[in-house]
């Protein structure tokens, strides 16, 4: 049987009867299509997470009191109220090779008002390298300076969401706020950064260190130690310097502080959205096998309606393996078809959640090929089955079918 001859036959028998045949191959369309926006959806929340998290500062190592044990979180307290990282820890971790700058912090929650409005947000102290570490740009004004710190001032630095919803439009620069009770002038606000990891600059107020311990707060520690590393490729030896280095200096056997960094969280965030990703694309393919099981019902019902004419088929000649590819051919094309619709509607939902700004959605050339694979795949396996029962049919059994 000639290549051209089951085109014709194929196109035939499909057309037929469109609407059973459109209707056939809606769940491989629906399953297709769900498969490739999951994944899109999933590759797209993995950039954001990278992005997000790099933005946090460049080559960025985290160090935190206490002892993080994975599953049991902090084990001796929780960030920002256990006491093992202190003032001269600083000097320490700056004297490391391989550390190109530190940022101590002091974080609190304070109720913060001015110009008859207040919010509730998080108090920072910082030196001027928090710029540096975290990668932060001054939009209005300038940041905290070593004399600010060195005179345990009354300067403020402003978020740009915190700006907003203290001043709205007005410009805060020389402008007072009160912060638990106590007067801090508003010298520079924040470059907008958007989301960046567990708690973004946007939403935070920066004062000198000194002031936050011996003013806000009342502490002589540390809620967080951020280090920034010269060279990428050194993490991992400026990381275990670090914890000897602090080992040390704390004179522990056991360390009692962690050290994270970015690879760490990235690594196990995307570990996180790979599986639900594959998670989601599961679920979906459920569709594809529903969709499948559609495929070989039509052929089934075809075979029935067209025993006559494979008994006809036969009696002029036509072998069992033209009569298999003639059916085969068939169940093909229909996953085939609805595979390239599937791609098509993927995509379009791809750009729909795109265009919303939700999330930028990474169509990846993968996931294309993969649905191919999987619809071409569908055709073979599910068609098989009705292809083969008519091959087999007896050609005097079959003309003589009601």
């Amino acid at each position: 049987m000639k290549t051209i001859d089951i085109i014709n036959e194929t196109y035939s028998a499909l057309s037929a009867n469109k609407a059973r045949s459109g209707l056939t191959m809606l769940g491989i369309v629906i399953g297709i299509a769900s498969v490739i926006a999951m994944v899109s959806i999933g590759n797209g929340a993995k950039v954001a997470i990278q992005s997000s998290i790099e933005g946090l500062g460049s080559n960025l190592l985290t160090i935190l009191p206490g002892i993080v044990q994975p599953g049991r979180g902090i084990v001796s307290s929780g960030r920002g109220t256990a006491q093992t990282l202190k003032n001269e820890d600083i000097d320490i971790v700056k004297n490391i090779d391989g550390v190109t700058a530190v940022s101590p912090e002091v974080s609190r929650r304070f109720q913060v008002v001015a110009a008859g409005n207040n919010t509730n947000t998080t108090i920072t102290g910082a030196t001027p390298d928090y710029l540096t570490v975290h990668n932060i740009t001054v939009s209005n004004g300038s940041f905290i300076s070593d004399a600010n710190q060195r005179g345990i001032g009354r300067q403020a630095v402003l978020g740009a969401t915190v700006a907003t919803d203290l001043f709205a439009d007005e410009d805060p620069l020389g402008k007072t706020i009160r912060i638990n009770k106590i007067n801090f002038s508003v010298i520079g606000v924040l470059e907008k950064k958007g989301g960046a990891g567990f708690s973004g600059p946007d939403d935070m107020i920066f004062v000198p260190l000194s002031t936050m311990q011996k003013i806000l707060s009342g502490v002589d520690y540390l809620s967080i130690l951020a280090v920034s590393v010269t060279d990428k490729n050194n993490m991992a030896e400026v990381k275990d310097l670090t914890t000897n280095a602090l080992l040390d200096k704390h004179n522990v056997d056991e360390a009692d502080f962690s050290i994270i960094s970015q690879e760490d969280i990235l690594g196990t965030l995307t570990t996180v959205i790979d599986t639900f990703t594959l998670f989601l694309a599961a679920i979906a393919s459920i569709s594809l096998l529903v969709g499948g099981i559609g495929i070989m019902n039509m052929m089934l019902t075809t075979v029935t309606e067209r025993t006559r004419e494979i008994g006809l088929r036969k009696a002029i000649g036509a072998k069992r393996r033209d009569i298999n590819l003639q059916f085969l051919s068939e169940a093909v094309t229909l996953t085939f078809i609805g595979g390239v619709l599937g791609i098509a509607l993927g995509w379009l939902i791809s750009f729909i959640v795109t265009s919303t700004g939700i999330i930028a959605t990474q169509v990846s050339f993968s996931s294309v090929l993969l649905a191919f694979g999987v619809s071409a795949g569908i055709g073979i396996i599910f068609g098989y089955y009705p292809a083969r029962r008519a091959a087999m049919l007896n050609p005097i059994d079959a003309l003589r079918y009601e």
